[in-house]
């Protein structure tokens, strides 16, 4: 390549006046039907910077290479850009490319530098860019003018490209040298990489996550699944799929899959019926371990299939992302959660391999019934809602305007001696927290809160520590019936019953 770089430094004037009137516009055309509107385009080995300005003027972006020194000054002074001076091997950049230009400049590097090459200039290229390249015809490597020259054939060329990654479809073709008194024929290629795949990526909402889910959980022989918390609402939604994995009916040819579960102690956010469901596909076969988290943070949310056969070996789909088991993040919550399928993406190996080193960990404990019994005591008592990772206390909330207001008139009313009042906010204003500001602000110690929903209690638990850190909170729903704390968060459900009723006096609460 050296030789070749000194010809066109010492060669400069003949070369460019040898091809800066050679028409290319058939060539343009081709390329850049496939390159939007303003593109950016790379000319790579630009020469004489012919193509580069030709691009400009068309109104695109252009940024050039060229190997030659002499060539580089040239074509900056005649394109008023910065043209680098730059061989293919020095050329790094980032996918930022919608079409690469490789006119006549791959051809003088010898054949076991072009996948190098190639591959560089691919990488620079953003996902439906194109590639354009032209060599002469031929299937040999030859020395002219001191000059290499490595000449291709459509199959040749092919061959070349089937290493790179994302390759969409590949257009040949030979067209005549257009110089006087030339007689070559020049094979050129347009290569163009695929576009994103849309359907790595699973975002909520409108593309919920469960649906999925409850696929792969169907068709997998081996599952394992790492969320920092498991909440009884969404568990309950996986659970038939999951029986069925570990029991499949008789007649089914299915067999009995693996599936072993981890969550942790993090935040202490697991619910306790969670727990318990847990112990239930734990009976049922499942391997379930709680991830002890002793001062440090439990954030993976992981979700790996494998379906292993004696015909087809391995093959698997893994998800990771943000979703935990809950109801709203696998039915309605905006959650991203990334797949990666094997043998396509090795990435998948290498999530399996992290999860077995995880679920192998001191730290990871199988899940029994004494355990709950001391997290539901512990998770019941705790008082301050700090992350384990975190020493300073969050800062102390603070009301909104419209919830200010609601404070006023509250306040009023019982400056009238209204002992009760009705507000009333649209979703999302802020009931709950107008709830915990208002007992705060006339000094209730003994507070319950009522709701349909536990989801909507546990919320409330945290908001009213959030406010005061130092109050005890409790809950009275279903087996958890706790009467000596200062804050109640209690199921209409159940504390609504008379016999529920009767283990409070009628003052027992300042504020409800």
């Amino acid at each position: 390549m050296t030789n070749t770089i000194d010809y066109y430094n010492r060669n400069i004037n003949d070369f460019i006046a040898s091809t800066a009137t050679v028409d290319m516009s058939s060539l343009y055309e081709r390329f850049l039907t496939l390159i939007p509107n303003h593109g950016k385009i790379l000319d790579a080995g630009c020469g004489s910077g012919r193509d580069t300005l030709a691009f400009t003027k068309l109104g695109y972006t252009v940024d050039a290479f060229d190997g030659s020194d002499a060539l580089a000054d040239y074509a900056t002074k005649h394109t008023c850009l910065n043209v680098r001076c730059l061989t293919f091997q020095e050329f790094e950049s980032t996918p930022q490319y919608d079409g690469v230009w490789a006119c006549a400049s791959l051809l003088h590097l010898p054949m076991q530098e072009l996948p190098n090459a190639l591959s560089r200039l691919w990488y620079s290229l953003k996902p439906s860019g194109v590639l354009y390249v032209s060599f002469k015809l031929g299937s040999e490597e030859r020395t002219k003018d001191r000059r290499h020259f490595t000449d291709l054939t459509e199959p040749r060329l092919r061959s070349l490209t089937d290493a790179l990654p994302d390759v969409g479809h590949i257009d040949c073709w030979i067209t005549q040298d257009q110089r006087q008194e030339r007689d070559e024929q020049w094979l050129n290629g347009l290569i163009v990489k695929s576009p994103i795949k849309k359907d790595r990526l699973i975002t909520g909402g409108s593309d919920p996550f469960l649906p999925r889910l409850a696929h792969e959980i169907n068709r997998a022989t081996h599952i394992d699944i790492s969320v920092s918390f498991v909440m009884a609402s969404g568990l309950k939604l996986l659970l038939p799929d999951l029986q069925s994995a570990l029991a499949p009916e008789e007649d089914s040819q299915r067999k009995q899959a693996s599936v072993r579960i981890l969550t942790c102690d993090y935040l202490d956010v697991t619910d306790i019926e969670a727990c318990r469901l847990l112990m239930l596909l734990k009976e049922q076969g499942a391997d379930v371990r709680i991830y002890e988290t002793k001062n440090t943070s439990f954030h993976m949310k992981a979700y790996i299939f494998s379906q292993v056969s004696k015909t087809d070996g391995l093959k698997g789909t893994a998800f990771i992302g943000s979703s935990n088991i809950s109801r709203q993040a696998l039915k309605s919550g905006l959650e991203w959660n990334y797949r990666l399928t094997y043998p396509d993406d090795p990435g998948f190996l290498e999530a399996k391999a992290r999860f077995e080193e995880l679920f192998n960990d001191p730290n990871a404990i199988p899940l029994n019934h004494a355990w709950i019994d001391h997290y539901e005591k512990r998770r019941l008592n705790k008082r301050v809602p700090i992350a384990p990772d975190s020493f300073e206390p969050e800062e102390i909330p603070t009301p909104t305007p419209i919830q200010r207001e609601a404070m006023d008139a509250l306040e009023e009313t019982r400056s009238e001696h209204f002992t009760r009042g009705l507000v009333v906010l649209a979703t999302g204003m802020g009931k709950t927290w107008l709830a915990a500001f208002d007992a705060n602000s006339i000094g209730a110690r003994k507070i319950l809160f009522v709701a349909h929903r536990e989801e909507i209690l546990n919320q409330a638990a945290q908001t009213f520590l959030q406010i005061n850190p130092n109050a005890k909170v409790g809950y009275y729903m279903a087996e958890k019936q706790h009467l000596d704390c200062d804050i109640l968060c209690g199921s209409i459900q159940t504390i609504g019953k008379e016999p529920h009723l009767d283990q409070f006096s009628p003052d027992h609460f300042d504020y409800i």
